[in-house]
């Protein structure tokens, strides 16, 4: 059979990789393009997207869990160790980097799908740079300052770093569900009070399909762990350590079969390729100059360091952490956006101090 065989999270990452990426680069699902249109055109369309496809991973998520399919204890996202210094240093040195991409580890790959040769330099920078902070030389600084710094939360009673444990702690009584109703609502209420965003059918169905995706990693690893003879780990979608895993099992073979993140990331450059070429837009895109291209590949390597140190991208913090309800993502993605902004007051407007002050263009300031 397929999971006996030990291909079944590779396949299953393949899966919803394919509709991540499809329906990425079908709708222009872009986290640095939805940050950009909001401060510089003041459009929320690309945010309200972005959160739409958390309130869909969030839902779908509590529904696997309560019906006993997904046990959230599983995934490292809830460990009591919340590295407090890693989610903030690493999501403001992610959001630089993305500003000098154009676009995060996500994005980049949906954009290989389509033919750019800086989405495949932005991966294969990212990817190694990734690697280098988790398992290499990198991996020194990075347990002084994030994994030395952290804050066990089991000292105060909790026995995770969820929004609902720690409201449970602090007031003595179990409110998992009530937290999970109060944000899915008030996401819900910010998302659709848009007249001219309930028009956005594309967009609505490109949340929701990316929502779905991230809640169907959580049901098809934890599926795959309880009935595999071989370690599954349970996991989601992120686009910052698989893209390492893939250049390894590129290059060295060292007697494991490669996962879910490996499928994933393969999955979403098909998936882009499929919606490209749909769409006739398949065509070889490279660097302008030396100068594009080191700053693509400064871009990659911050966006590689930022997303180990704060256990996460865009994509792993930004959904699929925060379908959890953990207390890193709204912080993580806090400082990626403060990073953004940083990053595009740098590159737009001559000077990091832009990003403080109303620009004559109408930028909006930090």
């Amino acid at each position: 059979m397929i999971i006996e065989s030990g291909y079944a999270p590779l396949l299953a990452g393949l899966l919803a990789g394919l509709v991540m990426g499809y329906f990425a680069r079908r709708h222009y699902f872009c986290t640095m393009s939805a940050l950009e249109r909001r401060w510089y055109a003041d459009d929320n369309t690309g945010i309200r997207t972005w959160a739409l496809a958390i309130l869909v991973a969030i839902v779908l998520t509590r529904a696997i869990v309560s019906l006993g399919l997904f046990d959230p204890q599983d995934s490292f996202y809830l460990t009591p160790s919340f590295g407090w210094s890693g989610a903030i240093l690493g999501g403001l040195a992610f959001g630089f980097g993305m500003a000098l991409v154009g676009t995060c580890g996500f994005g980049a790959l949906v954009r290989l799908g389509g033919g750019s040769l800086r989405g495949l330099v932005v991966v294969l920078v990212l990817g190694l740079a990734a690697l280098a902070t988790q398992r290499g030389i990198l991996a020194v600084g990075r347990v002084a300052i994030v994994d030395r710094q952290a804050i066990d939360l089991g000292r105060f009673g909790s026995p995770d770093q969820t929004l609902g444990s720690l409201a449970s702690v602090t007031t003595g009584r179990d409110l998992t569900l009530l937290v999970t109703i109060v944000v899915a609502i008030a996401l819900a209420g910010w998302i659709f009070a848009s007249p001219a965003f309930r028009r956005e059918r594309g967009r609505i169905v490109a949340g929701t399909a990316i929502g779905s995706a991230v809640a169907f990693g959580w049901l098809a690893t934890a599926f795959l762990a309880s009935r595999s003879f071989a370690p599954v780990r349970v996991e989601s979608a992120s686009f910052v350590v698989p893209p390492g895993d893939l250049l390894l099992h590129l290059i060295a073979f060292t007697g494991s079969l490669p996962g879910y993140g490996v499928g994933l990331v393969l999955g979403v450059v098909a998936g882009a390729a499929a919606a490209a070429w749909q769409k006739r837009e398949v065509r070889w895109e490279a660097c302008d100059d030396a100068r594009e291209l080191a700053r693509h590949m400064v871009g990659a390597m911050l966006m590689g360091i930022g997303g180990v140190f704060s256990l996460g991208c865009t994509i792993g913090q930004g959904i699929s952490a925060a379908s959890l309800l953990t207390i890193s993502a709204p912080i993580v993605l806090v400082a990626i956006a403060i990073g953004a902004r940083l990053g595009l007051a740098y590159i737009l407007e001559g000077s990091i101090r832009c990003a403080f002050v109303r620009t004559h263009d109408g930028a909006s300031s930090l």
